[in-house]
């Protein structure tokens, strides 16, 4: 399969405040960001024009600088109206939208106060992570290698770049393996999250989902719980021992990339997809394409 390298493409990125060629759109090997993890982002989607719950990832990528300690430079509807327009300069009305904010090259070292804070924002053509026929079916998810930290041992609450870094050896050893993704633990053993995606599960018609107590509790999460509790089903949300898989009859990730996407398999434990996962599969799709009242 052919790869567009991300750094050789047509198109416009914002980037402090004003569009840059894409290919002209740099920074320093010696930026903070890249020796130290001091960046955070978000994940977003374009569909039909608008931006799904853009406000609220905007507000989120805030919360997330503060927490690293840095502040935007920017208003939240600054960057609100910056994603859009970024999305209008290249033409895209259905898109993935990444805003992201670092810290400079003004200092290198673990103390970084003096640094400029950046921002930047692509968007690019992406169509979801799974066809549609691959979502009828249920993805296969590996366990991951590594369990998510304990909030005293990382800023759990923040999409920081850092702490992404075992999610993608967790995905790769999956991938390598023939798995779609990876299921984490988090520390204390519980079932935590896939390594982009938060995950549901049903037994005897109830939805459960983990306690995001240690990692993000997901924009897509939220709006898929009330799509569920706009159908009447009842959502629970707990801590999941693993063992309590074999339970289970339906599972199911949701994303902004993955978005729903029923789960056939787990390591041992299998799943099949079935009326509440795919119903909540199509209610999503209406509702982020504004067929279907806001949740």
């Amino acid at each position: 399969m052919s790869i567009v390298p991300f750094d050789d493409r047509d198109g416009w990125i914002w980037l402090d405040g004003q569009f840059v060629p894409w290919r002209e759109a740099k920074v320093h090997v010696l930026t903070h960001a890249m020796h130290y993890a001091s960046s955070v982002f978000e994940g977003e989607r374009m569909y039909g024009g608008e931006i799904y719950e853009l406000t609220a990832h905007t507000e989120r990528l805030f919360k997330s600088a503060e927490i690293l300690d840095f502040k935007i430079p920017y208003t939240v509807s600054e960057i609100d109206e910056a994603c859009k327009a970024t999305c209008a300069r290249n033409g895209l009305t259905d898109c993935y939208v990444r805003p992201l904010a670092w810290r400079g090259s003004e200092m290198i070292g673990v103390s970084a106060q003096n640094t400029k804070i950046h921002v930047a924002i692509a968007v690019w053509d992406w169509p979801s992570y799974y066809d549609l026929e691959q979502k009828k079916k249920g993805v296969r998810l590996a366990w991951a290698k590594y369990d998510r930290p304990s909030p005293k041992t990382a800023p759990t609450a923040a999409k920081a770049a850092g702490l992404y870094m075992i999610c993608t050896i967790s995905k790769h050893l999956a991938e390598k393996d023939g798995y779609s993704d990876a299921l984490m633990l988090d520390y204390r053993g519980y079932v935590a999250e896939a390594t982009g995606a938060n995950v549901f599960f049903v037994k005897d018609g109830v939805i459960h989902t983990p306690t995001p107590d240690c990692f993000l509790d997901g924009i897509t999460r939220r709006s898929v719980m009330k799509l569920a509790k706009q159908r009447g089903y009842e959502v629970v949300e707990r801590h999941i021992k693993p063992e309590e898989m074999t339970g289970f009859s339906e599972c199911f990730i949701v994303g902004t990339a993955a978005e729903v996407t029923p789960v056939a398999e787990v390591g041992e434990y299998r799943f099949t997809p079935g009326q509440i996962s795919l119903t909540l599969m199509d209610d999503y799709a209406r509702l982020v394409r504004r067929e279907l009242v806001d949740a």
